[in-house]
């Protein structure tokens, strides 16, 4: 699968083109134009659970886009927040993407919803992320640039910041400082991650671009 990413790290655009009859399974709503040799279906990896799973838990569409035609072809795809859009090639590995995270894959790949544990109940990324594995190209966005990391030690991070990371690296949830700094400094709780392996970070969150609009909405 060749595959050109443009407009980062603004407004990210992915184009990827087909080989014959080779599949990529896209976010729902994703895809922005295509040529006409490629058809499409509704596919729902891993079954109905894994469906709503995805759907209630992990933040991402019921159902994925299927794409794929006799003679190959081309598609591009616009994440519907502006940002980068990022690849990963998997061997074997896993990822772990934040809701609302992913946008493509390889037909290879294998998505699943993993419950994060009780400690992600506080976190602004949500009780459930999505387990990327298998082998292929791993297609996801952010909202904002991305900042790529490669953490030997630690790094507290900022709740809705996250992107992604690799599972190599722990992480737990801590206040941002003493009960008053987690109070009244306006960060509130963080991430504090811990180990050795990639993590990726955007530069926005929607949290506190929607907090910042809610201002001007009064009447």
């Amino acid at each position: 699968m060749k595959h050109r990413i443009d407009g980062n790290p603004d407004y990210g655009d992915l184009t990827v083109e087909l080989e014959p009859n080779e599949v990529i399974l896209v976010e729902s709503g994703a895809m922005s134009r295509m040529g006409s040799e490629l058809d499409l279906k509704t596919r729902m990896p891993g079954g109905l659970m894994s469906g709503l799973a995805r759907k209630f838990l992990g933040g991402e569409s019921f159902f994925l886009g299927e794409y794929q035609g006799p003679q190959g072809g081309w598609l591009a795809l616009s994440p519907s927040t502006p940002g980068m859009v990022m690849h990963r090639r998997l061997e074997g590995d896993t990822f772990l993407l934040t809701a609302g995270s992913f946008l493509a894959c390889s037909e290879d790949v294998e998505i699943r919803t993993r419950f994060g544990g009780l400690r992600s109940l506080f976190s602004k990324e949500g009780a459930f992320l999505l387990e990327c594995s298998g082998h292929g190209d791993l297609f996801f966005n952010s909202y904002g640039a991305v900042l790529e990391r490669e953490l030997d030690g630690t790094l507290i991070v900022d709740n809705g910041h996250l992107v992604g990371w690799e599972p190599t690296l722990d992480y737990r949830i801590r206040g941002a400082g003493g009960i008053k700094q987690t109070l009244f400094s306006g960060e509130g709780l963080t991430m504090e991650f811990s180990g050795k392996g990639k993590l990726y970070l955007q530069t926005r969150t929607m949290q506190e671009t929607a907090s910042w609009l809610t201002g001007y909405l009064r009447g």
